[in-house]
């Protein structure tokens, strides 16, 4: 199996890389997993791995070639929905035929070929994950691609037959009402998020719940919020009781937690509905 990764937003670096493809090499010592980095992985423009065009033009040299079963985010940050009308009008028919893996960040360009009916894209954890203190994310990742490890999956994907898909808040709030957004009717939400104060994570989900594209979701599971800076004065409110909250308002179902996150335990959430 060929893995492609594509550096689709923040800058990514040549350490880290090491790292990911030495554990592929050990989980793998027969060479039956290869993890092949895009050069342009490594660019350097400002915040950007390389400028918004190059970025654009790696993603599709790997997304169209025909060798590579799959495409792996290297990591999140920000910069893929700078690129993804570009990456929309660039891909072939070969792209439709690999698997799509990330989150964060990513939830850009996963949400466009979602959009246009890519039937292997997942939110999942990436290749920069490997520097985490416990590896488990990435090996987590690792499984579902080569062997579709069902292990790997978010508990509830497997549960009551409804298509699932997840983002961060910030950017399915950003994404709402454009081009890139996804038809979400009768799916499974899960969100997430990290590094956003309260009041922030308040107001995502009244932007988000007052879709009526949103309201027509079979109900919102939440995952983890990490990172969560103080407010000053204390909000006094999780954010499960804020996810309740705006759900009521909106008449979502609010269906409970859901094994997602920026951190070690982030679990797999397929887009559409499990075919296990």
């Amino acid at each position: 199996m060929k893995i492609g990764v594509v550096a689709a937003s923040s800058r990514y670096d040549i350490e880290t890389a090491r790292k990911a493809r030495t554990r592929v090499a050990e989980l793998y010592p027969d060479g039956s997993v290869q993890l092949e980095i895009h050069p342009g992985a490594f660019g350097k423009w400002g915040h950007f791995a390389g400028e918004d065009q190059a970025r654009a033009d790696a993603f599709l040299q790997i997304a169209n070639d025909p060798r590579y079963d799959a495409l792996w985010f290297a990591r999140g940050g920000y910069g893929s929905c700078r690129i993804a009308e570009a990456v929309v009008a660039g891909l072939e028919p070969a792209a439709r035929k690999k698997a799509y893996l990330g989150y964060s960040d990513a939830g850009s360009l996963l949400a466009a070929l979602y959009r246009l009916g890519f039937p292997d894209v997942a939110h999942g954890p990436m290749t920069g994950d490997v520097t985490r203190d416990d590896p488990a994310a990435f090996e987590r990742a690792l499984d579902w691609l080569v062997r579709r490890d069902k292990t790997a999956l978010e508990p509830s994907v497997t549960m009551g037959g409804r298509p699932t898909a997840a983002f961060n808040l910030t950017i399915l709030s950003a994404l709402l009402g454009t081009s890139l957004e996804p038809d979400l009717t009768g799916h499974v939400l899960m969100l997430e998020e990290v590094s956003e104060a309260l009041y922030r994570i308040d107001r995502l989900f009244f932007h988000i719940t007052s879709q009526p594209s949103i309201r027509r979701v079979a109900g919102i599971r939440l995952g983890r919020c990490s990172d969560v800076p103080e407010n000053d004065p204390a909000f006094d409110q999780t954010p499960e009781q804020i996810a309740r909250y705006w759900c009521e308002r909106a008449g979502i179902p609010f269906l409970g937690a859901a094994d997602i996150g920026h951190d070690a335990a982030n679990r797999v959430v397929p887009f559409g509905r499990w075919r296990g």
